[in-house]
C-alpha cells in the first residue's frame, strides 16, 4: 500500500475526530475508521473517544482479536511521527497539608499514640494479676 509510508503528525491526525472523519493512532500506525464506526462492536462513541491522542493502549486493554486485527490493514493510511506524541508523564498528586480536623496540636497527637498503647497494656497486666492471684 503506498499510502503507508505517509508519515502523519499528531496535530494532522488530531483534526479527524468526527463521525465523518475518525482517524486513530494504534501502534505507531494510522488508521482512518470512519467506515467502520457503524460497524464497530463496541459502538462508534468508543472510537471518537481515542480520536486526537495515541490510541495503543486503549486498544491494547481491550483484547482485540486476531480477526479484528487483521481487519485493520485495510483502514490504515500511514504512520505517525513519534516525535509529535507527547511522552507519558507519571501522574503525581498534588502536595496537601495534613489535615487535622480537630485541631488537636502534634505532639498531643503524638504522646497520646504512645500512652494509649501503653495504658492498654499496663490494664491487660492487670487484670492479668488479679485473676491469677484470685484464682490461687
Amino acid at each position: 500500500m503506498s499510502s503507508s509510508s505517509k508519515v502523519f503528525t499528531l496535530e494532522e491526525v488530531a483534526k479527524h475526530n468526527t463521525k465523518d472523519d475518525c482517524w486513530l493512532i494504534i501502534a505507531g500506525k494510522v488508521y482512518n475508521v470512519t467506515k467502520f464506526l457503524e460497524d464497530h462492536p463496541g459502538g462508534d462513541d468508543v472510537l471518537l473517544s481515542s480520536t486526537a491522542k495515541d490510541a495503543t493502549d486503549d486498544f491494547e486493554d481491550v483484547g482485540h482479536s486476531t480477526t479484528a486485527r487483521a481487519m485493520m490493514d485495510e483502514y490504515l493510511v500511514g504512520e505517525i511521527d513519534a516525535t509529535t506524541i507527547p511522552t507519558k508523564v507519571k501522574y503525581t498528586p498534588p502536595k496537601q497539608p495534613h489535615y487535622n480536623q480537630d485541631k488537636t496540636p502534634e505532639f498531643i497527637i503524638k504522646i497520646l499514640q504512645f500512652l494509649v498503647p501503653l495504658a492498654i497494656l499496663g490494664l491487660a497486666v492487670a487484670v492479668r494479676i488479679y485473676t491469677k492471684s484470685e484464682s490461687s
